[in-house]
């Protein structure tokens, strides 16, 4: 990494399109993030459609599923003059260069993800597949295939990264120093973690509660219904206090995101307050921050020859780099390159 300037590095990150609607965790935690990287660095952002048939979804929803995800990521803020974004399986690189770390991935490490242990333990042997079983292997492809410097990524992806790196140094040192960028974690430490509104515990997640997520395409009247449900904790007083109220924490951490206000400056504020108090500002607030995202959003999805002429022209980019960078490991790896 020695000598690359900052703005000539390129950072890749990629959500999968397995809902209809994102959610305030992914906003707060990775888009917000992405808009603010496209100033620094060189942004390869993707719907990574080929991860979302780990869970089987129908074809037609996971269709409509994809343009609804680039959608909200342009309504984010992610610029497609600035940044490349596109769909994944637009990109046949991506498999290709999966099935070549795979040759050099071993299964006892593949094995040792901690997400594919706990998602194996829940759906048991029948449910569980080869695909989710190589679903890290496909995301370090994912990673490795634009020479990405710096990966965005919450805590829970740490070790999928940890599993990048280790390949990319395997590769370097079978094949030569050169053949692959080591990537690098680029974690955020001031971005809100957002909680399971039903478990304070859990982090947001589309498989949590189903009432535990705001939803960014929700209708006002649900965000604000499912904020004011939200579990709290015992006592009256509004406190900053994670450990012991991790509901009204993170009510206030989604707050103090939404508005740039500090949580201790939100507990000064309503010192002598209710939390139902909290609940009812909170509400309208988030109305009113995510109001212009679903408003883009929709533009966007009625002007689907546009939505198109983006992902295809991010598409065209992305391969361009996936063609060199593929081109160059399969050679060392003695496999021929298409032309």
């Amino acid at each position: 990494m020695a000598g690359v300037s900052e703005l000539n590095r390129r950072a890749f990150s990629g959500i999968q399109p397995t809902a209809d609607s994102l959610h305030l965790g992914n906003y707060l935690g990775a888009l917000k993030q992405w808009v603010e990287l496209q100033s620094s660095f060189q942004c390869v952002y993707s719907v990574v459609d080929l991860h979302a048939l780990t869970v089987g979804p129908d074809p037609a929803a996971l269709r409509q599923r994809v343009r609804a995800t680039a959608a909200q990521f342009l309504a984010a803020g992610v610029d497609p003059e600035r940044s490349i974004l596109f769909i994944q399986s637009q990109v046949p690189e991506h498999a290709m260069l999966t099935w070549l770390l795979n040759c050099i991935t071993g299964f006892g490490e593949a094995g040792r993800m901690t997400q594919f242990k706990d998602k194996s333990a829940r759906l048991g042997e029948k449910g569980v597949t080869v695909g989710l079983f190589d679903y890290p292997v496909l995301m370090a492809a994912d990673i490795l295939l634009y020479d990405a410097h710096v990966v965005p990524v919450g805590e829970d992806q740490r070790q999928h990264l940890e599993l990048s790196r280790d390949l990319a140094e395997r590769l370097n040192a079978r094949y030569g120093e050169g053949t692959a960028v080591v990537p690098e974690a680029y974690i955020v430490k001031s971005t809100a973690k957002i909680y399971d509104l039903q478990d304070p515990t859990a982090k947001m997640s589309k498989t949590g509660h189903p009432s535990g997520i705001i939803e960014l395409l929700d209708e006002p009247k649900v965000i604000a219904k499912r904020i004011k449900a939200a579990v709290t904790d015992s006592g009256m007083e509004i406190t900053w206090d994670p450990e012991n109220k991790p509901g009204i924490a993170n009510l206030l951490s989604i707050y103090s995101a939404l508005t740039g206000k500090s949580p201790q400056q939100l507990v000064q504020e309503y010192e002598g307050k209710m939390y139902g108090h909290l609940k009812v500002d909170l509400a309208d607030v988030a109305v009113e921050a995510l109001r212009p995202f679903r408003e883009k959003t929709a533009l966007f999805l009625a002007d689907p020859s546009q939505l198109d002429a983006i992902l295809d022209q991010g598409a065209a980019r992305a391969s361009e780099i996936a063609r060199q960078v593929y081109g160059r490991v399969a050679q060392r790896f003695g496999v021929s390159v298409p032309r």
